[in-house]
Parts: structure tokens; sequence; C-alpha cells
């Protein structure tokens, strides 16, 4: 309904001409302040007019205009009424009045103050079609109809009015009473928009059939009309005629006269929205659907990125990376490109080319989420050396940030523990808690690799439980802390907490279930101690065959 009444409001409108009013000098100059865009200067020499002459209506009026600009509705509506008050028969004046109150979302009284102009200025067909697009706003659907008659009486039966007519007849649950009266219009004039709309209403009545025999009449007078064409191919789809229906979307996707975005969206919805099963029974007629769209607008992003979204969708991550590296190649200085596409690669664990998008990344963008990129790529590479690197650059570079210290030196110690070289790695640890003393992943990790060493168990067993405090649902602080307590011989105490972390992931960790096998064991639990360790054990081989 919206797309129709702004045709109906573009067609009656038109710019506010100066009021009929004798006008001094100094009017006119602050009329072409406010025209020529210098706001500020007309509202202060208009305001003086005021006081000067407080009986001259134009000069209350381009206050209110001048005070609408700046967004001050309330000076406006005092300066409107003014200039209502002084010249009452004045349509401007009044129309002005009526859309501030709508501005201030007193709807009702907007549609009292236009239903009093269209008795005062009947002629004038610009209010009717306001009056009408405020009904519609707010649903008073019977007034709505009655503001269409007396449109239709005063310019006669139009496309517009009698697509807007259907709108609310569909509004008001009244579809069939719609749809008569687009079948009685069409007798006489035949229109592509009025067919492909009763289409439409057959296609959601299930009649497949006479839907087609609208779209198809549609067609027939203009055979790009895009409406038609996407009805035409809905039916064939409903009836499971693919052949068909790929033959009548080709023209659709290979124009270059339909809008790009109408593609991508129309290929986002298919891939959201279609049974997977579909899609891969006939995936070479959507591919070529896809293809056909890119030859059209082959450098299109959104586009790009919507047909890479497909591929993946329907399991070709390799084909999906072309696309997604596509995007990130033409349009280098897009972040979004660029992230889209090395999170790409991270699901595909691809993860050398990963870094070395990420520090290209940092480079051009100075985008420090760039860097965590850079240091997954390395870590899952093993290449601790690099992590080292990147998180002392990020301590000589951001000394005061502590938010950036704190996970640098976190990175940094996780790096050199993997090294081996546990005295750097505590030492990094310190340095991250003197900045932050509650910073959970330092205090988990520190106090696990304490458990693993099995030193300073007190120490450790304070920071875990500071992290199972501030988040009792993390499955990994929970294994810490509970491995914590076994290993100080306190494993009916542990138990509860790997209970706990069975709820929260803890399943998902061979390393977890084997802690807690191990208390199971501790506490004679040994039938139920197995379950874990082969649920363990399973969880291994499947990792090794990835």
């Amino acid at each position: 309904m919206k797309k129709i009444l702004v045709t109906l409001v573009l067609a009656c409108f038109c710019a506010l001409p100066v009021p009929a009013q004798e006008t001094d000098a100094n009017l006119v100059d602050a009329v072409t302040l406010y025209t020529n865009g210098q706001n500020k200067q007309a509202r202060q020499l208009l305001h003086t007019l005021s006081v000067a002459q407080p009986g001259n209506d134009a000069v209350w009026y381009y206050l209110a205009l001048s005070a609408l600009r700046d967004t001050d509705l309330a000076a406006a509506t005092q300066a409107s009424e003014k200039a209502v008050a002084l010249d009452s028969t004045n349509y401007w004046y009044r129309r002005l009045q009526a859309r501030l109150q709508i501005l201030q979302d007193q709807p009702q009284k907007g549609i009292e103050l236009y239903e009093a102009m269209v008795r005062d200025f009947p002629d004038n067909n610009g209010t009717h079609y306001d009056l009408l697009d405020l009904y519609l706003q707010n649903q008073q659907y019977e007034k709505a109809l009655t503001a269409l008659d007396e449109i239709e009486k005063q310019r006669g039966l139009s496309e517009e009015v009698i697509r807007t007519r259907y709108d609310v007849y569909t509004a008001m649950g009244r579809q069939e009473e719609g749809a008569a009266l687009l079948e009685k219009f069409n007798e006489q004039y035949s229109v592509p928009s009025v067919l492909s709309m009763l289409g439409d209403f057959y296609l959601a009545d299930y009649k497949d059939s006479l839907a087609l025999v609208r779209y198809e009449e549609a067609l027939s007078l203009d055979s790009g009309y895009v409406p038609a064409i996407l009805g035409k191919s809905e039916v064939y789809r409903h009836l499971r005629r693919y052949p068909d229906y790929f033959k009548t979307l080709e023209p659709f996707f290979s124009s270059e006269d339909v809008p790009v975005q109408s593609k991508s969206m129309y290929l986002g919805n298919l891939t959201r929205s279609l049974d997977p099963k579909i899609l891969q029974i006939h995936r070479a007629g959507f591919d070529s659907l896809a293809l056909k769209a890119s030859a059209a607008h082959p450098t299109d992003s959104t586009l790009i990125s919507t047909i890479g979204t497909y591929y993946y969708s329907t399991g070709r991550e390799e084909e999906a990376g072309k696309w997604f590296r596509k995007n990130a190649q033409l349009y280098p200085g897009s972040i979004q490109h660029t992230a889209t596409y090395m999170q790409y690669l991270q699901l595909q664990s691809q993860w050398e080319e990963m870094r070395d998008l990420a520090m290209q990344a940092y480079t051009r963008f100075d985008e420090l989420a760039f860097l965590d990129y850079a240091n997954l790529g390395s870590y899952n590479l093993e290449d601790y050396d690099a992590i080292v690197t990147t998180s002392k650059m990020l301590l000589d570079r951001y000394p005061k940030d502590k938010n950036i210290c704190v996970n640098a030196w976190s990175q940094l110690g996780d790096a050199y523990h993997s090294l081996g070289d546990s005295k750097n790695a505590y030492k990094a640890y310190k340095n991250a808690l003197k900045i932050n003393p509650n910073y959970a992943p330092v205090l988990n990790n520190y106090a696990y690799y304490l458990s693993l060493e099995g030193k300073e168990l007190k120490k450790a067993y304070t920071m875990s439980k500071k992290t199972v405090e501030q988040e009792p649902d993390n499955a990994t602080y929970l294994d810490t802390f509970a491995w914590i307590l076994h290993l100080m011989g306190k494993d009916l105490e542990a138990k509860p907490f790997f209970k706990h972390a069975m709820l929260y992931g803890g399943k998902e960790s061979a390393v977890i279930l084997r802690h807690y096998a191990t208390v199971l064991e501790a506490l004679g639990e040994a039938d139920t101690a197995k379950v874990y360790r082969n649920q363990a054990q399973r969880l291994d081989d499947a990792a090794k065959k990835q």
C-alpha cells in the first residue's frame, strides 16, 4: 500500500508558494535567507519582524517554517497558529498547521484540521490526498474509502486510485470485494500493475491456473514487468514445474535494467527460505540464476556476498570462498568485506592465509580486531614466536591503554607457556593482573598452569575461585577449579563443579571428561568414570579424523 500512496501524493504535490501578502523589503530579505538555507539569520530577522509587525500573517508563516527547519516544533506551532488566526482563508497556512500536529504525534487533531480544510477548500486535490494518507496511516479505512470516492469524483477513475482502493479492502479483510473491483477495472483498462495484483490475489487463494492467466496477460502488455515475472515464477514453483520456473526468472536475473538490489534480495530469500533438498535437487538451475545476475552486475558487492552465502549454504564452501575473496579483492578499502573473507578462512581452518590477510588488514585499517585474527592464526599454526612479537608490539604502541595491555600480556603469557617458558609466562600474567586483578582469562590460565606443575596450589585455588564466582556456568573455569580441588585432595568437593560443567559444554571437551573420570575413580565410582573416559576417547578419535 505504501508504494501506491507515495505515487498518489507525489502526483499532487507542488512547492509552497509565497503567500499572497503585501511584504516589505525586510520580509523579502528574510524569505531569501530562508530559501538559501541560511536559516539562523532568517529566523532571527523574522523574529524581529514579528515584534515590529505582529499583524503580518506572512511573517508568522515564515517564522513557523524556519522554526520547523530547526525542528523547534513548539515554536513552529505557535507561529503557525498566529498566521492562521490572522488569515484562516490561506490554504498553505492551514496545511502547515495541520502538518505540525502530525509531526507532534497528534494524528487525530491533524486529521480534524485536514477535514476542515476539505470543507473549506473542496477543489484542492492535495488536501484529499493528504487526508487519505492520514486515514490509512491511522487505519481509518472507511474514511479512506470516502476520501477515495471524492478523489475519483474530482479526477476520475485511475490506476492509482483503484490500486489504493484494493489495498484498503485488503487491509479491511475484504479481499474478494477488492479483487472484484480490480476485475471490473480490468474490463475497461487493462494495465500490467492491476493484472499482476489480480495474479497475486489468485495465487494467495491457491487458484494457480487463474493466477497464471493474469500474470501472462500482464506480460503480454509489458514483457519486462517484474512483479508479473516474479508472480508467474511463483506459480510454477508452487506447481513444482522447475524448468518453467527457471525459464521465467531468466530475464529477471539477466536484465541490466532490473535493480541489482532486487536480485540480491530474491536470491537471499531463496537461500534462507527454500527447503535445502529443493536447492540441492535443482542446484544447476539456481546456480544459473546466480551466475546470470553476476554477469549483469559483475562488481556489485552485495550481490557477490549473497552469491557467496548461497554457495556456502548449499555445502560448497570452496566455491563460496571464491566469491568472498572476490569481494575482498575488489574492495580492499572495505573492512566489512575483508572481515567476511577472514571469517570464512577461519571457518575453513585456513590459518596461514587468514593470518597473512589479518596482518595486511591491520596495517590498512589500524583495527586491533585484525590482530586478534592474526594471533589466532599463529596459535593454530603453533607459531608462538609470532604471537610474542605481536603482543610486544601492542605493549610498545599502546602503553597507556589498559584494555589493550591486559589482553597483550595475557596472550604473551599464553604464548610463552606454549614455548615452554613458564618463567616469562607467569611474569606476563602477573603484569596483566597488576592492571586488572579480576581478569578471568588470565586468572584461569595462570591457575591451571600452576596446577599442572603442582605448584602454589593455594594461590591457584584463590585465583580460580574468582573466575567461577564471575562466570559460574563457564565449563573451562569450572574444570580448572574442580581439578585444583582434586589436586588438594578434595574430590568430594570437586564433583559438583564437574557435574555443573557437564551441563554447560563440558561433554564437548576430552580434557574435562578425563578430569571428571579421574575424580570419579578417586571416589570409587569406576563404572561411571569409564563412561566418561570412553566419551573422551571418542572425541579424540573424531578429532584425529578431521
